[in-house]
């Protein structure tokens, strides 16, 4: 099979094409024809070795998958040759990701496309780590009920833009952060019932103007850095407040003061450890569910690439230009 790889760490030019042993599904696997991938800043801290737990060189990396299931490893039940699936499933150390012709899988970290799923087969591919880190956040970790006040930083970003649908599908009264008025559409179509303009309002500001100087019961940083000291400030006290880029270093004195509870994702901690692999088939039918419900899409940058291109497609993404989540598609 064909394989865009890695052989050592740098900048978008280290990937390069190979020609790889096509994979043989084990128990409990399936071997998919892929369609589609799509990229998550995950994928450019594994390129340039600021994360080192990339599969061995040569890496594949890419975790999102859509595709065709060709093979199917023993014991294996609830998939059949010719489902169409989707999923999170490799792109870290002890899994090949999906940027190749074929890509094997376990069974607990994909789920069928729903019959009556809008997306196409490729637009699927948008969805599973985003998905599934705002599921994480929001719902198993955020606990998030039905009327509180949310705030999600980010709403147009690729887990943000995620992170929005869902808190309003759940029935939450949705806040979200954007750093423009075109994006303050986009988030308003996606279901944000607040917009801040981040570059032009305090923190203080937009707490005292939409929850009367309480705060938010369940934030949610998509940010980091300097975003997660925001994120602190505009909880509620005893309130909630989820991560998903904590490499940094903070004055937690205010955490401390308020009584709040920080929680952490890691999305590759099922693959890289096999802790909570049991639980992804939960989450997976959650974003199956709303899939057939029309309750979430994502939001796709204008720009597709191929996997031959997928240089270019970290390109842009590193360059803060992209908008929503670049599609990269096998042809």
């Amino acid at each position: 099979m064909q394989a865009m790889v890695i052989e050592q760490y740098g900048g978008p030019e280290v990937f390069v094409e190979r020609e790889l042993e096509t994979p043989t599904p084990a128990r409990g696997q399936v071997r998919i024809k892929v369609t589609a991938s799509s990229i998550n800043p995950i994928e450019t801290k594994l390129r340039s070795g600021l994360v080192k737990s990339h599969p061995e060189f040569p890496a594949i990396l890419n975790g999102d998958v859509s595709g065709v299931i060709d093979a199917v490893g023993e014991g294996v039940s609830d998939f059949s040759v010719g489902d169409e699936v989707l999923g999170c499933a490799g792109g870290v150390k002890g899994w090949q990701g999906a940027l190749a012709d074929y890509m094997v899988a376990d069974t607990r970290v994909i789920v069928k496309r729903p019959s009556l799923a809008a997306l196409t087969l490729e637009e699927c591919a948008a969805l599973p780590l985003v998905f599934l880190t705002a599921w994480t956040a929001l719902v198993s970790r955020g606990q998030i009920k039905e009327g509180e006040h949310v705030l999600i930083h980010a709403g147009t970003g690729g887990v943000g833009h995620v992170a929005v649908q869902i808190a309003k599908y759940l029935g939450a009264h949705v806040t979200t952060t954007v750093s423009s008025e075109a994006k303050a559409d986009l988030a308003r179509q996606l279901g944000a019932d607040e917009i801040i303009n981040y570059r032009e309002e305090a923190v203080a500001d937009y707490v005292t103007r939409l929850t009367s100087g309480r705060g938010f019961d369940l934030v949610f940083d998509t940010v980091g850095g300097d975003n997660l000291d925001r994120s602190i400030e505009a909880t509620a006290t005893s309130g909630r407040l989820c991560s998903i880029n904590t490499r940094s270093t903070h004055d937690l004195t205010q955490l401390h003061s308020k009584n709040l509870s920080l929680h952490v994702i890691f999305r590759s901690v099922p693959l890289l450890t096999g802790i909570g692999m049991d639980d992804q088939p939960e989450l997976l039918n959650a974003l199956s569910e709303m899939l057939e419900a029309g309750a979430v899409r994502p939001l796709l940058d204008e720009h597709q690439f191929s996997f031959r291109d997928v240089a270019k497609a970290h390109e842009l993404l590193e360059s803060g230009e992209a908008l929503g989540k670049i599609l990269l598609v096998n042809r």
